[in-house]
């Protein structure tokens, strides 16, 4: 016997166009436009299946989700919706739905779906959801922190909804500006860490020198300068989650460690002797290409599996412009909220806006509309205006010029800059004591290496060459290329 499918939408045409796929794939189908006749038919033990829509005439379908999975843990529910924003595909989730498919979709996908959830073993492992309100799901429900009904955005909404209520590591790539600690937020804030901590250390802005003592702490004395045991990031995040974004910059010897702590579920404070359990969920963040990284041998392969268990790549805006609209007018109302005069787009507006490139993506964006929101005089927004501001991005952004050798002196400026910057950073959180004894040599090797590595690249990896170019002779260079752990790929010299 053919199983039952109940489909319920208060749009005739969808229901029709539903049944007849359904029917056509074999199944039988009973549909309805109201929910509380689902509801009634589901109590019943009616159906094997069930295809909802959100909005109903009579009810909204969260509202029927629970006491319909109450009733009938095992039955699989798959939840279709126009409104396809982040917290329909949070709540289709945290109310024991089996998937969640925005409209307009595929009637093959829907279809394999249907066969997916019947052939059984996830749907009947799903427990009644212990619903709680919202003013205790983290964030109040009209507050929506990811923006966009895009397809690429929808199939981030997908993946975040199925790791909300785990503690998979995972990996968010994706150009900069794109969002990824959003996206890192979000799945904290509605996940069952929420009422932990949420810490965020960017690799790229802490010395390559304090990065472990920035995670792991340090004890008392474990360096010149420690004048008193500190808390690292893991200690600060513990019950909560841990945010490492720009991954791709942390120093090989602190993805030793962090490696260690991933396998074993503990660390060492920096001069400690005794491990610390830990109990943080991981989430990474890179804009760089980790792989390439890996070929370099900057970047240890073993880490990058640990991390990459759920991989999520946000797109970049220009993958994704039919959501200029809704992210305009989003940040319009964040501006209005901090106190700026409400303020609106026409339509040219929102369409030049969806002409442009955007390089900078959802920050780029942002921008912009803050800009316009605070400095436009009219309470609506024109295409000149929009015309006006990305002339003065284009005149204001840096040439492409030809290739030049940079002076010595501004190299030397632009060193003595971030050596400023490296002491400003360790005395600011030190006091007056000096760095750890050896600053010289440990600079010369942090500038030798990725000397070496572009002289290498820039030579396709030939040894003769890139030894030339640096003034040095070639055992020399090989000698320097195993000292400083430097991978050979692509060597032809």
């Amino acid at each position: 016997m053919a199983p039952l499918i109940l489909v319920a939408d208060d749009d005739l045409a969808i229901r029709t166009v539903v049944s007849q796929a359904l029917i056509r794939a074999g199944y039988e189908v009973r549909a309805t436009g109201n929910a509380h006749i689902l509801s009634r038919w589901v109590e019943a033990g009616d159906g094997d299946l069930v295809i909802t829509d959100v909005v109903m005439p009579d009810e909204n379908i969260f509202e029927v989700l629970p006491r319909m999975k109450k009733a009938r843990p095992e039955l699989p529910i798959v939840v279709m919706s126009a409104q396809n924003t982040f917290m329909t595909a949070i709540r289709a989730s945290e109310r024991g739905a089996y998937e969640y498919l925005p409209k307009p979709f595929d009637l093959d996908q829907l279809i394999r779906i249907v066969g997916q959830a019947l052939a059984g073993s996830e749907a009947k492992r799903t427990p009644a959801p212990d619903v709680k309100p919202e003013a205790e799901a983290g964030k109040p429900a009209e507050e929506i922190p990811l923006v966009g009904r895009s397809g690429a955005m929808q199939d981030v909404y997908r993946v975040l909804a199925r790791l909300m209520n785990t503690d998979l590591t995972v990996m968010i790539t994706g150009e900069s500006g794109t969002g990824k600690e959003l996206v890192a937020r979000a799945l904290h804030d509605f996940g069952r860490r929420r009422k932990g901590p949420f810490v965020a250390i960017n690799m790229a802005a802490i010395p390559r020198d304090l990065i472990e003592s920035e995670l792991f702490g340090h004890e008392k004395g474990a360096f010149t300068g420690a004048a008193q045991r500190s808390q690292g990031r893991f200690e600060q995040a513990e019950g909560g989650t841990l945010f490492l974004d720009e991954i791709g910059d942390m120093p090989m010897e602190a993805q030793t460690r962090l490696l260690r702590v991933l396998q074993q579920g503990e660390y060492m404070t920096v001069g400690g002797r005794t491990p610390i359990k830990t109990d943080v969920r991981i989430v990474a963040a890179t804009n760089k290409d980790l792989v390439t990284l890996i070929e370099k041998g900057l970047f240890r392969e073993d880490l990058y599996y640990r991390l990459s268990v759920v991989p999520i790549r946000l797109p970049p805006l220009r993958e994704r412009l039919g959501d200029i609209p809704d992210l305009a007018r989003h940040f319009l109302a964040l501006a209005e909220k901090e106190g700026l005069p409400r303020k609106s787009f026409d339509q040219p507006a929102l369409e030049r806006m969806k002409r442009h490139d955007w390089p900078g993506n959802i920050r780029e964006l942002e921008n912009l509309v803050r800009r316009l929101a605070a400095l436009h005089p009219d309470d609506i927004i024109g295409v000149q205006a929009i015309e006006n501001e990305l002339a003065l991005v284009r005149r204001a952004a840096p040439r492409e010029a030809e290739p030049r050798i940079v002076e010595a002196t501004t190299t030397g400026e632009t060193l003595e800059s971030f050596f400023r910057g490296y002491l400003k950073t360790y005395f600011g959180r030190f006091g007056d004591e000096l760095p750890p004894e050896g600053l010289y040599d440990r600079m010369l090797v942090e500038f030798e290496r990725p000397l070496v590595a572009a002289a290498l690249a820039a030579t396709n990896g030939n040894q003769v060459r890139a030894a030339d170019l640096l003034g040095l002779n070639r055992n020399t260079l090989r000698k320097k290329i195993r000292e400083l752990g430097i991978r050979m790929t692509s060597a032809v010299g």
